[in-house]
């Protein structure tokens, strides 16, 4: 099966592990200059505090993107096997992947929290149209 919402879907898997070697390629180099060992005895935490705010905030993004993201996963692929992942339904997908970007590089780069809130809102709207079109679909569908 071939429908255009999975491009989408695998655009937003890659971002995930551009931000994955993002987080790698600032946290070692930051444990090195820091000269930080993990002592699994203690806290995490501990360990993460120790990292200076702009190392941190990759790490704080990748989990982010393990969170809502994984919604738009499921109504994308929904969306694929009722044969609705084309037209509005694509460009709502790529414009929610777009937004996550968006939001990865304000919360990477500078973390500016209100700007950030705006562009997660705005993506969540997007992803909630996205439902709200598959829920149609499932619920009124031919076999409802």
């Amino acid at each position: 099966m071939h429908t255009p919402i999975l491009r989408a879907v695998i655009a937003l898997v890659l971002w995930t592990f551009v931000m994955w070697a993002w987080l790698y390629a600032t946290r070692i180099p930051a444990m090195t200059r820091l000269k930080l060992t993990y002592d699994p005895k203690r806290p995490g935490s501990e360990f993460v505090d120790r990292f200076p705010p702009e190392v941190r905030w990759k790490a704080d993004n990748y989990n982010h993107l393990h969170e809502q993201p994984t919604i738009f996963y499921a109504v994308a692929i929904t969306l694929a096997i009722l044969g609705a992942g084309g037209g509005l339904n694509a460009l709502l997908a790529w414009a929610y992947v777009a937004l996550r970007v968006a939001h990865s590089l304000v919360q990477a780069t500078v973390n500016a929290v209100m700007m950030r809130f705006g562009i997660f809102m705005v993506a969540s709207l997007v992803l909630l149209w996205l439902t709200i079109n598959a829920a149609l679909i499932v619920f009124t569908g031919p076999s409802a």
